[in-house]
């Protein structure tokens, strides 16, 4: 029997060490603001308020926080996609250099951008409750100028729970979600008890809240990501069942009329229209254009 060369032997140590190291779960994170640490007011969360600028540091310290406990669970991959107004929001700078940004706006599939089915896991980070949530900080669903209520098959949801079931249709779990203590309510209510969730701060009403230690919060954010990456396997995909009655109500009556023209929708009520779809990715995004035309005037 032929000896095998010591170099021989060092090169398929080393591929194999190398394929080992590509082996560990891909991780997508969505991440909206009016759920970060700090945020309690509308002129955090926009370019044009006056305390834009710290809003938009912290947001970056919350999910680098989580990338950094994603990483220690042994996640391989980690692309983050900017979820909130016009998706510009992250400096890429300030973002842990190991991870891939996704920014700007449009995007086909807005915050869950660049999801499909080679990732392991998803993470919502700085999420909010849906509209009319009392005590949670800037409480609405997609557009909270035009929406006052989106259902699906009859059961309404709030951003966690449309962008999960976007996750869902390529079979990919919601393992872990941060924001304030209500929309940690809404999530574990609709993605079951196993997902982790990580509250920053709890509010008292839709401007205030009691924020955590920035440090604790941090803290909570890197150990509720590094156990949510482990568990991931006991955490289940959300998967709405087909046929995907969508049901949109808006604020005003005239919100339904430019909705109104699109063929297949219906006119429901004085301020709701709705439709059906076969594939939930497709519902999505006519419910998008609809809530365009919504707001179009």
């Amino acid at each position: 029997m032929k000896r095998i060369a010591p170099v021989f032997l060092m090169l398929v140590f080393l591929t194999g060490l190398f394929a080992a190291e590509k082996t560990g779960p891909k991780v997508f994170i969505s991440v909206d603001m009016e759920g970060i640490w700090g945020v309690v007011h509308g002129d955090q969360v926009s370019a044009q308020g006056h305390d834009y600028g710290p809003a938009r540091k912290w947001m970056a310290e919350d999910v680098n926080a989580v990338i950094e406990g994603l990483f220690s669970a042994g996640a391989s991959e980690i692309v983050v996609n900017d979820s909130h107004g016009s998706m510009r929001n992250i400096l890429a700078q300030d973002l842990n250099p190991r991870v891939s940004l996704i920014t700007g706006s449009p995007k086909p599939l807005s915050m869950m951008q660049g999801v499909d089915n080679t990732f392991d896991a998803c993470v919502f980070v700085g999420y909010h409750a849906k509209a009319g949530t009392a005590s949670s900080i800037l409480d609405h669903t997609y557009s909270g100028a035009t929406i006052r209520s989106i259902k699906v098959n009859n059961l309404e949801l709030p951003e966690l729970g449309l962008n999960a079931a976007i996750a869902g249709a390529f079979g990919v779990p919601v393992i872990l979600l941060s924001g304030d203590g209500e929309t940690c309510n809404q999530a574990r209510s609709i993605l079951g008890s196993e997902v982790v969730t990580v509250a920053v701060k709890e509010s008292f009403g839709r401007y205030a809240a009691k924020l955590h230690p920035q440090e604790e919060a941090r803290k909570r954010l890197r150990e509720g990501a590094k156990e949510a990456l482990l568990k991931r396997s006991k955490i289940a995909p959300l998967r709405l069942k087909p046929p995907y009655a969508f049901e949109l109500e808006f604020h005003n009556s005239n919100q339904t009329e430019m909705p109104a023209l699109v063929p297949g929708v219906k006119v429901t009520g004085a301020r709701s229209v709705a439709f059906t779809a076969d594939d939930f990715i497709e519902g999505f995004k006519l419910m998008r254009a609809l809530i365009a035309l919504a707001g179009y005037q």
